[in-house]
């Protein structure tokens, strides 16, 4: 890699850090010149002291671990659960055309609709939020993975049955390195639901997790650590996304979209 092409890869990073920098700042400043109630929006620095308090906090730890838990888990059962399923939906036109509807009027439901459904169903517990995080990320990845299958190359295919290729050899060599950047994809996008989910059914159900912190908090009226929490949480969905771009890059490094033209130094 020549340091030009470094320099060109770190500039996005160093720019979103600078974005960063100067949010932080504003919503020091803003608070402190009355633009903004700091009662209800405390400085930057105000947040920060009480995201060090929470780290500080064996309850915080716990419900860290439970939210990435009921994340992890939910976004597991639906990576494994749409990727099935967009294979074999994608990959038999009757079943595509037989379920195009039923799919289409399924996946604008809201998650949050089904909350009363699973309170009754699970009660107040990880299990219901778990299931919102399936429901939710799971059209994000099914979704993809069609795209990935309809994107087959017909003349590829048509290669494929001319020389016999069993349905086997197919779905390897053919069908899965066409879909797997959609598939990839598709799981970057369920991440970010999943998490916003995660936190939104603890917050609302009151299962155990960051979420029920952040309600706790506001209900006691400890503003600052409501908005650590809160910090708390964009930090982990920025973490997925870098690490899943990482992963991506990764991958598909055999893959024309990832492939950088280097000059010579």
């Amino acid at each position: 890699m020549t340091r030009a092409t470094a320099g060109a890869r770190a500039a996005p990073a160093l720019l979103g850090l600078l974005g960063l920098a100067v949010f932080a700042l504003v919503f020091e400043v803003a608070p402190r010149l009355g633009v903004v109630p700091a009662d209800y929006a405390p400085p930057t620095s105000r947040v920060l002291a009480a995201a060090g308090e929470q780290v500080g906090r064996p309850a915080f730890w716990a419900a860290l671990a439970d939210t990435l838990l009921t994340w992890g888990t939910g976004l597991g059962i639906a990576v494994v659960a749409g990727v099935g399923a967009g294979v074999l939906i994608g990959a038999v036109p009757f079943l595509r055309a037989a379920t195009a509807t039923t799919v289409e009027f399924l996946r604008p439901i809201p998650s949050v609709a089904l909350i009363p459904l699973v309170i009754v169903l699970y009660g107040s517990t990880i299990r219901s939020t778990v299931v919102l995080v399936v429901y939710a990320a799971f059209w994000q990845v099914l979704v993809q993975v069609l795209y990935g299958v309809a994107d087959l190359d017909p003349v590829a295919r048509d290669t494929a049955r001319s020389y016999r290729l069993g349905r086997r050899l197919q779905l390897r060599y053919l069908l899965w390195p066409t879909a797997l950047p959609y598939v990839l994809t598709g799981i970057r996008l369920a991440a970010a639901v999943a998490l916003i989910l995660a936190v939104t059914g603890e917050l609302v159900i009151g299962s155990p997790g960051l979420g029920k912190e952040i309600d706790l908090a506001q209900q006691g009226g400890a503003v600052p650590a409501v908005y650590a929490l809160i910090l708390v949480t964009g930090l982990l969905g920025v973490l997925a996304n870098v690490g899943l771009r990482v992963l991506e890059r990764h991958v598909l490094a055999w893959h024309p979209s990832s492939r950088r033209e280097v000059t010579p130094s």
